[in-house]
């Protein structure tokens, strides 16, 4: 990994630490600083990484996080008929229709472990399902773009599933986990924005969600080998 790359990274893990340090802290001003940084330096970290020409996974990976960043920003901000939390919904998906674009490309000569036993994506379904009836007597004008969110989060969920005996192991875990993380953390925004407000939220949706990232990053590192 070039010099550049390993600058690149710790920076993101340091301003994702503080980033969480200041949701703990409840100090706003200070994620107005660390919050717009995180994306962009894993964006950097990758591309710097990532072999060369860019070929559809970069470019898909790399349009993922930036759609993602865009999300962080309008999540930032609130207004009363919640425009920037829509406008934030709606990049989010577009990120997880690029990650499903993603696992849906990757070629193996091995056979994925859940085609063999396509079953398992049942448990995807079920939770997805028991999220949207938790959350459903609280979602008012929210139901049709949370139900079209929760599915596309669980169809996501169920790419990266799909990657286990596909790809190597190692990799293919980095896609699971990452993908479960986003998902946990997803579910948990959901909850707190939606259902009932608690004091840890925010904390536990930005350390799921930068682990997340960084994981599928990692995932995809791998998946394509080193930079030459």
């Amino acid at each position: 990994m070039k010099n550049g790359a390993r600058i690149a990274f710790a920076a993101f893990l340091l301003a994702a630490v503080a980033d969480i340090w200041f949701s703990y802290s409840g100090d706003q001003q200070g994620r107005l600083v660390t919050k717009p940084l995180l994306m962009p330096l894993l964006m950097i970290g990758y591309a710097l990484s990532a072999p060369r020409p860019f070929g559809q996974f970069q470019k898909l990976l790399l349009a993922g996080l930036f759609f993602s960043w865009l999300g962080d920003i309008l999540l930032m901000f609130e207004d009363d008929a919640g425009l920037f939390f829509i406008g934030g919904l709606l990049f989010f998906l577009t990120t997880h229709v690029l990650y499903i674009r993603y696992f849906a490309a990757t070629r193996s000569s091995s056979l994925s472990f859940f085609r063999k036993r396509p079953l398992l994506f049942v448990a995807v379904l079920a939770y997805t399902i028991e999220l949207l009836y938790v959350l459903w007597p609280h979602l008012g004008p929210m139901k049709v773009p949370v139900i079209i969110y929760g599915l596309i989060i669980s169809i996501m969920l169920s790419m990266a599933l799909w990657q286990y005996g596909k790809l190597s192991s190692k990799t293919a875990w980095l896609f699971i986990i990452g993908a479960l993380l986003f998902v946990t953390s997803d579910s948990m925004l959901a909850i707190d924005k939606f259902k009932q407000h608690f004091s840890s939220a925010s904390v536990m949706v930005m350390s799921t969600y930068v682990l997340a990232q960084f994981l599928i990053v990692l995932g995809s590192l791998r998946h394509l080998g080193p930079a030459k």
